[in-house]
């Protein structure tokens, strides 16, 4: 990119830049249930969504410094080739079922970043990964449910990368690895999707044992030296309980290039709350200044 075509000319004069030798940590977090935070939650107690709403409304306050876009990783894209979101103003994608018909009225008029879209697309292609620009779809509710809590004014430019749809781990790592560059330019590399997703298990409230398994073995190995943490992530199907807490990964995965875009920074747990019966966490690498849970292990 030239110097005029820098990722900070994306943004308008008004808005902070992040200073000079600050590089933004990777965070991944749970994104909730379809639109929980925008409804009456009535498939269990009210307040099951509020824990993690209050921690997505805190998110920005522990950045060490204010973002010019954010790129973010949903579990609900999977393409056969990577690609990216590269149109001005994406539409919404209400990719949800059987929730009250106001939340299919939800609006997030966020603007998209083709100049981020093709500057990630360059990262890629440099690290032999094929992708394409796609100038016209939206934002799943992925990227604008939790966004919509975290910055309501829909101010900041988004773009959307999706899963390669094998859902293989060790290239979801080649794609955070990347990508790594983009923490030093502004942008915030945001991994949204569940610690924990058996459908069936949440539902029927049988999901504790496992989801606390399987949390245990994510904490441990996201603190983990990076070689390790990679290395563990890699083989994530061999962890406790790791079939029962996903037996299918594409939730899983934004956290995979959360870490493969860590670079020698360690993670941590950064929240974590039961709803559903369930336990979810939400991780950060690199410099979040919520630090690890007071609950941790």
């Amino acid at each position: 990119m030239s110097t005029d075509d820098t990722l900070a000319n994306i943004v308008q004069s008004g808005n902070a830049m992040v200073g000079e030798g600050t590089r933004l940590p990777t965070v991944f977090i749970p994104h909730g249930g379809g639109p929980c935070f925008f409804m009456e939650w009535t498939m269990g107690p009210p307040d099951t969504w509020d824990r993690l709403r209050d921690f997505l409304l805190g998110v920005d306050a522990l950045l060490p410094a204010r973002l010019i876009a954010v790129l973010v990783l949903s579990a609900h894209y999977e393409t056969d080739t990577v690609t990216l979101t590269g149109g001005d103003q994406p539409e919404l994608i209400y990719d949800y079922f059987g929730f009250p018909a106001h939340t299919y009225q939800l609006t997030y008029p966020a603007p998209g970043s083709p100049e981020l879209a093709r500057r990630a697309a360059e990262l890629l292609a440099g690290a032999g990964i094929p992708t394409r620009i796609d100038e016209h779809r939206g934002f799943d509710h992925g990227v604008f449910v939790p966004m919509k809590v975290m910055y309501p004014a829909a101010e900041l430019p988004i773009v959307q990368l999706s899963l390669r749809a094998d859902l293989d781990p060790v290239f979801h790592l080649g794609v955070g690895r990347a990508l790594e560059p983009l923490r030093d330019e502004g942008v915030l590399i945001l991994g949204s999707g569940l610690s924990y997703h058996n459908m069936r298990d949440f539902m029927s409230g049988r999901g504790a044992a496992n989801s606390e398994r399987f949390d245990r073995w994510l904490v441990e190995t996201c603190s983990a030296e990076p070689p390790e943490c990679r290395a563990g992530l890699a083989a994530w199907a061999r962890a406790p309980a790791a079939r029962a807490a996903h037996p299918r990964e594409e939730h899983l995965l934004p956290l995979l290039v959360c870490a493969g875009a860590a670079g020698s920074d360690r993670g941590a747990m950064v929240f974590t709350d039961v709803a559903m019966n369930a336990r979810m966490s939400a991780f950060a690498f690199g410099d979040f200044n919520g630090g690890p849970h007071a609950d941790g292990y």
